[in-house]
Parts: structure tokens; C-alpha cells; sequence
């Protein structure tokens, strides 16, 4: 197991000019991360491909891996030809990955209002077509792409799986994060045993949980059925963190761990902190 931070842990620093990107990598290696995962927000490695070689040779020099690349996407189009094009998007963000050397990468799959079981189901064959020829392209590449659990639409364990096997590519599998199961009002650990199986990357990520009715104002969001989330330093919300990641260990799992914060304590002191107790208790577990 190798425990990093996904670069939107920061983001809080960044966007608020306290730190460069390359000082965000810096810092990440200085307080015990052993990789970084890339989530290009505020900055576009297309527009700007010699950011590529300035991450690669920041990281290179602190000693720090670069995991993966994350990005956005909705293959739910207005027309054929915005299906084609958005495709087409994804796979030049392929070409991103490769040249940052990467072997991870999770791309997104889809948004809607409406999230029914049957939209779903209607969606699913022409997502998994998109998502099985983005695979397809990241082989050449030695490219594993995943879908994460986030967004309310494909966001609960059996949709997930039900994504990954209707691609059917051994390099498809999902970015599994442990406390995005919340946001449908799934309970952590029951997730968590359902889709290690086929996560190629897993996020480590707390909430606070109000039950709906109970709306505690600014700075919480509701899940599908109405409930209330606040993002939480690792270790101090409300996902029984001990028994996930006991889940996650006894799996058999050895891949990266990526605390990904978003609350709304400091960032820098909340990574801090979330490093240490991912870390104390994977030892403990």
C-alpha cells in the first residue's frame, strides 16, 4: 500500500494563491505522501502541455509518484456528434496521462437530474460503449481507466458494477471512494465490501451526516434522498474509517491510497492530519 493525497486536497491553497501547483506537490511530499493523483482544476494540460513536464520534474525531484490523473466528463449528449467529440476530449486526456506516466485514470461518465434506476438503464449501453473505447485507447498505453463513484448518478456500488461489467475491459475498473458512497445514502463499509474487487484506486474520504429534516446550513450539501453531508478531516467524521479500511487490507488490496479532502478546515493542517490517521490506523487495523 502506498498512501498519497489526490491534489484536490489543496485545492482550498491553491485557488486562494497560498501555493503554485508545483509547491502544492512539494508540500505533499514534505508531510508524508508517497504519491500524488492529478486533478487538473484551475489549469488545462491541454492548453498548457509544458505543465506536464513541470509536474513530472517536481515530482521527480521531491521523490513523490505521480498515481493518477482524474478528470471530468458526461457522455450524456445533446446529439451524436457532442457524443463523438466528447469522446474524442477524453481520449487526448489519455495522451495527457501517458505523457505524465501515469498508469491510473479516472475519467467521469456521466450527469443528470434525474437519476432514476431507469435512465440508468437506458443510459447504460452507450456509456459503456464510450468508456470500453476510451480503455481501448489507454492500453497502448498500459492505461488502467476507471469510473469514480460520485456525481448521484453513477454513484451507488451496483451501479458501478454494472458499469465496469458492461464495458468489460480488464483496463476498466473504478476509483473507489469510501465516503462518496454516502452522498446515495450508502453505508461505507457494506460499499466498500461490495466494489473492492474491482477498484484500481481507492480514495479515502470522510463526511459529517445530518439526517434529513435536520438541515444544519451553510457549508452542508444533501445526498440523494435527502439527507446532510459535510466533508470532515479523515479519521473525524462519521464513515467508520477503522472498519473500511480494515475492508480495504484484508482484501488483499496493495495499491495507492489517496486521501481526498474537501471540507472546510484549512486544507494544508486537514491533510496533515488525515495523512496521519489514515496511516495509524491502517497500521492498527
Amino acid at each position: 500500500m502506498k498512501l498519497g493525497l489526490s491534489s484536490y486536497s489543496l485545492y482550498q491553497a491553491m485557488q486562494s494563491g497560498q501555493l503554485t501547483f508545483s509547491e502544492a506537490i512539494e508540500w505533499a511530499a514534505d508531510h508524508g505522501a508517497e504519491h500524488i493523483e492529478i486533478v487538473p482544476l484551475g489549469f488545462d494540460l491541454n492548453k498548457n502541455p509544458e505543465l506536464i513536464d513541470v509536474i513530472r520534474q517536481t515530482a521527480e525531484a521531491k521523490g513523490i509518484e505521480i498515481s493518477n490523473y482524474a478528470i471530468g466528463a458526461n457522455f450524456i449528449t445533446e446529439d451524436e456528434a457532442s457524443y463523438e467529440a466528447e469522446i474524442a476530449r477524453v481520449m487526448k486526456e489519455v495522451d495527457n496521462a501517458a505523457a505524465l506516466g501515469v498508469k491510473l485514470m479516472r475519467h467521469d461518465v456521466a450527469s443528470r437530474s434525474d437519476i432514476s434506476i431507469n435512465n440508468f438503464n437506458s443510459d447504460l449501453p452507450k456509456l459503456a460503449d464510450a468508456c470500453r473505447r476510451i480503455a481501448d485507447h489507454a492500453a497502448q498505453y498500459g492505461i488502467t481507466t476507471s469510473v469514480e463513484n460520485h456525481g448521484y448518478y453513477i454513484q451507488n456500488a451496483d451501479r458501478v458494477q454494472a458499469l465496469v461489467h458492461a464495458v468489460d475491459r480488464p483496463n476498466y475498473r473504478t476509483t473507489l471512494d469510501i465516503g462518496n458512497f454516502m452522498c446515495s445514502d450508502e453505508e461505507s463499509v457494506v460499499a466498500t465490501k461490495k466494489n473492492i474487487g474491482i477498484a484500481s484506486m481507492v480514495h479515502i474520504k470522510d463526511f459529517y451526516l445530518r439526517p434529513a429534516g435536520q438541515n444544519p446550513g451553510r457549508g452542508w450539501f444533501p445526498t440523494s434522498s435527502g439527507n446532510y453531508l459535510r466533508g470532515a478531516i479523515a479519521g473525524h467524521g462519521d464513515v467508520n474509517m477503522r472498519e473500511v479500511l480494515r475492508v480495504v487490507k484484508q482484501s488483499g488490496y496493495d495499491g495507492y491510497l489517496s486521501l481526498e479532502f474537501e471540507g472546510m478546515e484549512e486544507c494544508r493542517l486537514a491533510s496533515e492530519i488525515g495523512l496521519e490517521n489514515i496511516r495509524r490506523i491502517w497500521d492498527e487495523v
